[in-house]
């Protein structure tokens, strides 16, 4: 029998799933095979731009898998790694235990279980815009719908708590809070923190916090917003990917609120997390050597970070058409160009990737309003590079808008 020429159908959730950080890349790749040269300042992976792993984790994974540990774990995780995490949050005065830590594959995995075991389709969830897309994409997978509250360039990126009050529904579930925030490098003072929290308690719903940047603000750690309310319904999310330079292990975690109201939301996610096996095993035991050694190295980190903010905010600033909120935070800014009528943040992100080979993200990417000219910049490379990127930018920019 000779096999159909009909193209076999997909399920309808793909349609709205996108993930604007990673979809670009296929333009890069077309520019790339035209001979030019590709900037990639698209993906946070401090890596590429020669920044180091610690020698003590590669050596405790190193270790782990020399020692047999190449198995499956307990699909939440070893406890020696659990009860490391507990104790990072208690001693950042956020009371935890292990028995309400699971071990993930990055935050991304945990963000997944703990949306997966709340939200039903046609639920709602809060989320910042801009925002981190891997929200707006899992949202699509399970069929709740993204809604938007606003945040406010003008008080550097802070949350606009009144507008948040208002887009709140009887079918409201979850608050997001991304703080140190990606893609802006926010950071939230304990007010903002406060009144989320009220808001969350008000409407019985739970938070969302993304802390995965918390080592990474240029004054030094950001406490968990947990410690603030203890009791408050909070899942808080962080990694070894940022703060201990290793993105590719994917080794997260998060740990449920003490709250007994908690307890069945906890449950529900270790019953998700029975599911997927665990997360890889050996990346496990580097947890545990992060968060009770030596980490020294973010010292050097956080500097070298403020140094490119510095060199990110002054250049794009001077640049005719451009503004850039100065970041607090991680190695993010989210600059906004004038755009004239007509024109989107998308048409401005490609024409600058085709004419330079400097490739960002537009800012509807991350659900700012295409004609509102945002787009996120990494800014990982040596700021001797950073000067010579955005004085490309800049001439390409001036051109791009006097056209």
């Amino acid at each position: 029998m000779m096999p159909s020429a009909t193209t076999f159908p997909t399920a309808h959730r793909v349609d709205g799933f996108t993930y604007a950080i990673r979809n670009i890349v296929a333009e890069a790749k077309k520019v790339e095979a035209t001979g030019t040269p590709v900037t990639y300042l698209n993906i946070g992976d401090p890596i590429p731009f020669g920044f180091v792993t610690p020698p003590a984790l590669v050596e405790a994974v190193a270790k782990a898998m020399r020692d047999g540990h190449n198995g499956y774990t307990a699909s939440v995780g070893i406890v020696e790694a659990r009860e490391a995490v507990a104790h990072e949050f208690s001693s950042r005065g956020l009371p935890t235990t292990a028995d309400r830590v699971v071990l993930t594959s990055g935050t991304s995995e945990g963000i997944e279980l703990a949306i997966g075991a709340m939200v039903n389709e046609g639920d709602e969830v809060l989320v910042p815009t801009p925002t981190y897309p891997l929200y707006t994409a899992v949202l699509a997978k399970v069929g709740a719908r993204a809604v938007y509250y606003r945040t406010d360039p003008s008080r550097g990126w802070q949350p606009d708590l009144d507008h948040l009050r208002s887009v709140i529904t009887a079918r409201t579930r979850v608050l997001v809070s991304i703080d140190p925030n990606n893609p802006t490098g926010a950071i939230y003072p304990d007010e903002t923190r406060r009144a989320l929290i009220d808001i969350a308690e008000r409407h019985h719903i739970v938070i969302l916090a993304d802390e995965v940047y918390g080592d990474l603000g240029y004054d030094g750690a950001v406490a968990p917003m947990g410690g603030l309310a203890p009791d408050a319904p909070i899942i808080s999310f962080s990694s070894l990917s940022k703060a201990y330079v290793a993105p590719g292990w994917r080794a997260g975690w998060l740990a449920v609120g003490r709250s007994p109201r908690m307890d069945g939301v906890l449950a529900a996610i270790k019953k998700l997390a029975d599911g997927r096996l665990c997360s890889p095993g050996p990346m496990q035991y580097a947890i545990t050597a992060a968060l009770t050694g030596d980490r020294s190295h973010q010292i050097g980190l956080r500097a070298a970070l403020r140094e490119r903010a510095e060199v990110t905010t002054e250049k794009l600033n001077a640049i005719p058409g451009m503004s850039c909120v100065a970041p607090r935070a991680a190695f993010y800014a989210m600059p906004k160009v004038d755009l004239p009528p007509g024109v989107t943040d998308q048409d401005y992100v490609l024409a600058l990737l085709r004419a330079t080979g400097i490739l960002c993200v537009y800012g509807s990417g991350f659900g700012t309003a295409p004609q509102d000219g945002y787009f996120r910049v990494v800014f990982l490379a040596p700021p001797s590079d950073l000067v010579g990127i955005y004085e490309r930018m800049g001439a390409f920019t001036r051109s791009f808008l006097s056209r």
